[in-house]
Order: C-alpha cells, then sequence, then structure tokens
C-alpha cells in the first residue's frame, strides 16, 4: 500500500508571504488541519491549527473578533511557520510514512513527487481510516483471532475449514509478534457465517488452532479464550 493512494490530493497550500488570517480562512474551508508553506513555487515550511492558535490574541489581550481578526492579519506566515518540513515521497509505503510519523511526532506530512513537486498530504487521520478499511470495521460478520505453528500450511488449513463452512474471508492480518516462539498470531476477517455453523467452526478450528477471541459483529458480542 503506497502513499499515493491513501493521500489527500491536490494539497492545499499556502504561500509563507501570506497572512495568518488566510491560513484560518483556508483551514477551516477544508477542514483539514496543516497547511504545506510554499515560496517561488518551493516547499519551504508547514504551518497547522496549532500554529495559529499560538499566533492568535488571548482573550485577555483581545475584547473583540473583529480586533482580533486586525491582528492576525499583520502576520505573515513565515513568522510562525515550521521551517525544513518532514516529507515522503508519493511512493513510499505507508509503514514507511508511519514511521516518520513516529520519529518526527507529528501529525500530517507534505506528499512530494520525484520532482520534489508538493502532490498531496498525508496525516495521521488518514492511516486510521486505512487500518480500519483493513480491519473491514462498520461491516458485518465476524473476526476470528488465533495462534498457529509458523508454517505455510497453517495458514492454509484454517482458510480451507472457514471456506469449507460456507464463509467468505474479506481480511487476513498475519504477524508473530505476541505469539509464542515457532507461533504466528492471525486476525482473520469473516463473512457469510450464520449461527448455527459458527458453533461447529469454532469446534473445528480449535483442533488446528489456538483461539484468543471471536468477534461477532452481527449479534455485538465476543468471546475470549485464555
Amino acid at each position: 500500500m503506497l502513499v499515493m493512494n491513501w493521500m489527500h490530493q491536490p494539497a492545499i497550500t499556502i504561500d509563507a508571504d501570506d497572512v495568518v488570517a488566510d491560513a484560518a480562512t483556508l483551514l477551516q474551508e477544508h477542514e483539514i488541519h496543516m497547511l504545506p508553506v510554499m515560496q517561488k513555487g518551493k516547499l519551504v515550511g508547514i504551518v497547522t491549527d496549532r500554529d495559529i492558535k499560538r499566533a492568535s490574541p488571548s482573550d485577555v489581550v483581545s475584547e473583540n473578533r473583529a480586533q482580533s481578526s486586525d491582528l492576525l492579519a499583520g502576520i505573515t506566515i513565515k513568522k510562525i511557520m515550521t521551517p525544513d518540513p518532514v516529507t515522503v515521497s508519493c511512493d513510499y509505503t505507508l509503514e514507511e510514512a508511519v514511521e516518520k510519523f513516529l520519529v518526527h511526532n507529528i501529525s500530517g506530512i507534505p506528499v512530494v513527487n520525484r520532482q520534489q513537486k508538493v502532490i498531496g498530504v498525508i496525516t495521521k487521520s488518514d492511516l486510521f481510516h486505512m487500518i480500519l478499511t483493513l480491519f473491514g470495521f462498520g461491516k458485518k460478520g465476524h473476526k476470528f483471532a488465533l495462534e498457529v505453528k509458523d508454517r505455510p500450511e497453517s495458514l492454509t488449513a484454517i482458510t480451507d475449514i472457514i471456506d469449507g463452512y460456507g464463509g467468505r474471508i474479506t481480511s487476513i492480518l498475519s504477524t508473530r509478534e505476541r505469539a509464542a516462539k515457532g507461533y504466528r498470531r492471525l486476525y482473520i476477517r469473516v463473512a457469510d457465517i450464520d449461527q448455527p455453523s459458527l458453533a461447529h467452526l469454532k469446534e473445528v478450528i480449535t483442533q488446528k488452532a489456538t483461539l484468543r477471541y471471536i468477534i461477532d459483529y452481527n449479534e455485538k458480542k465476543r468471546e475470549c479464550f485464555g
């Protein structure tokens, strides 16, 4: 999964010589929290809603909104922006983007192409949306979390069982993290399993794997094991 498939595009940008009031208007109109800052077509910084709040006069200083707007109109973006921003290439994987977020403790990153032109923005919200999409959140069905021996045939055995009960697998995530040595954990989202089949399916799966939990999104129930 590449950044280019999940980013917001085109990027809403602002010029370094524009004023803070203009940035506040853009953020509100587009319901975003960050703007890449440009100067002569080159990315020179970013400005966030948090930067604007810090630049805004407090209620103690400002008696009314008109006075506040006048003060913001006198402050240029280059005075409050963060210069030399972190960027990601559009052909970065989402995992590489996540690393940037964690290392630099930021919430949004401008996306550039091979010519270093800003073509979009990716945010933590986009990554959360990606995670929900992968897990099929908000859809009906069941999720099985289980632990199997770390062998290629282990996954096949489980998917064949589910298929035999008429289940339609909509997503599979596999990891060795938090699994016992020599094992891996599987998180499988399944649709089209009725309640009578679910009980039998659970019994058969436990002969091949260690169940950790089952979430029934149809009945809004969950069952944890061990």
